[in-house]
């Protein structure tokens, strides 16, 4: 794992995944995970895409290997920003973004506010903000700050994963990995994301967009990712019917596939 001091003085940590024909300069996309999320929950992706892309997996502040950001230190112009020193760090003018849930918000939020650094953007199981939406997120980082991050998953794992066709062992190491985000990085991280509304300057998305959305999600019913297919001009709109919200950890292998066939579509 590989650091980047952000100009704010917080240490980021990142992966670069990287099997592309040495001889060639391989196009960069970058990984974007979910809250409760890191890196590493972006495993199973890397084998179906790091052989024609240079990947490379953030951990985004307070998460994973990344320090924790002071109160200063986190807001969602300050997550879109890091995506960018990363770039530049890595001497990367433009790259495909691809993000999970609060990822994909972040995400969307660079083709919008930075749209010069975005080759192409893909959206997994992620609205256009958490400002808008049905889910009581602020019931969220009540039960979480209650009872921990494991046991506020264990009991609401089926909004997450079918529970029923899992295989065995995922749910524990899903909950265990999750568990490793500190309840008082989440008790900012929720808050601020929930702030945030993209709705009405989706249609400054201009670069090529893919949504991925899971049919049958709790947390977000249809209605919440309908605006990304009505205003952004000529995305690519797929649902994964009849699967709960956490599809990039439950279906890894579906959702890369489904990636590398939008990316190599659209890559120069």
């Amino acid at each position: 794992m590989q650091t980047l001091v952000a100009s704010d003085g917080l240490e980021l940590r990142y992966v670069v995944d990287d099997y592309t024909d040495p001889w060639r300069k391989a196009e960069t996309l970058v990984l974007v995970h979910a809250a409760m999320g890191s890196s590493r929950r972006f495993y199973a992706w890397v084998p179906h895409l790091a052989r024609h892309f240079r990947v490379v997996r953030i951990d985004q502040r307070g998460h994973g290997e990344t320090g924790i950001p002071s109160p200063d230190q986190l807001s969602f112009p300050r997550l879109m920003q890091d995506v960018v020193e990363l770039l530049d760090h890595l001497g990367v003018d433009k790259a495909h973004l691809a993000g999970s849930s609060a990822g994909g918000i972040v995400s969307q939020g660079m083709a919008i506010h930075h749209p010069t650094r975005v080759r192409t953007l893909a959206s997994f199981a992620s609205v256009p903000g958490m400002k808008k939406v049905a889910t009581d997120y602020a019931g969220w980082v009540s039960r979480i700050g209650a009872k921990g991050v494991a046991t506020f998953l264990r009991e609401t794992i089926a909004d997450r994963v079918d529970v029923a066709t899992a295989k065995p062992g995922f749910v524990d190491w899903f909950i265990a990995e999750s568990a490793r985000t500190p309840v008082e990085v989440l008790a900012r991280f929720v808050p601020m994301m929930a702030t945030v509304d993209l709705q009405d300057d989706l249609p400054k998305i201009a670069c090529p967009m893919l949504v991925v959305v899971p049919g049958a999600d709790p947390l977000h019913p249809a209605e919440e990712y309908r605006p990304i297919a009505e205003r952004v001009p000529g995305c690519e709109f797929v649902v994964y019917d009849g699967l709960p919200h956490n599809i990039t950890d439950a279906e890894p292998d579906r959702c890369a596939q489904e990636l590398k066939r939008f990316l190599l579509k659209h890559a120069a």
